[in-house]
């Protein structure tokens, strides 16, 4: 059985998420602005949403975005958005490792 961690990742899958670390970027500056009540609303709502990723519009994908909402009032938060930030980096990484070895 191939051990899937040590294998590249697809190269639309790089393209994504370094698209979406540059866009997550630029929101993290607008959510600090936000009153704390609207943000705390907004992330947890987000949050919920992606625990119920199984219906139709909502996803796995609120959940970062949720974190990310929250992440300037709560440390668990935070911790949770930049664990995320620190694999997209790494995935951005190799993506420049990649494009140098060939």
């Amino acid at each position: 059985m191939p051990d899937i961690v040590l294998q590249a990742p697809p190269r639309k899958l790089i393209i994504i998420v370094s698209f979406m670390h540059h866009k997550l970027q630029k929101l993290n500056k607008r959510v600090k602005e936000m009153h704390f009540s609207l943000r705390w609303l907004i992330g947890l709502s987000l949050i919920i949403g992606g625990l119920l990723w199984f219906l139709p519009i909502l996803g796995i994908w609120m959940i970062p975005l949720g974190l990310l909402v929250l992440s300037p009032d709560f440390r668990w938060a935070r911790r949770g958005y930049l664990s995320i930030l620190l694999w997209l980096k790494r995935l951005k990484s190799s993506r420049r490792s990649k494009n140098t070895s060939d």
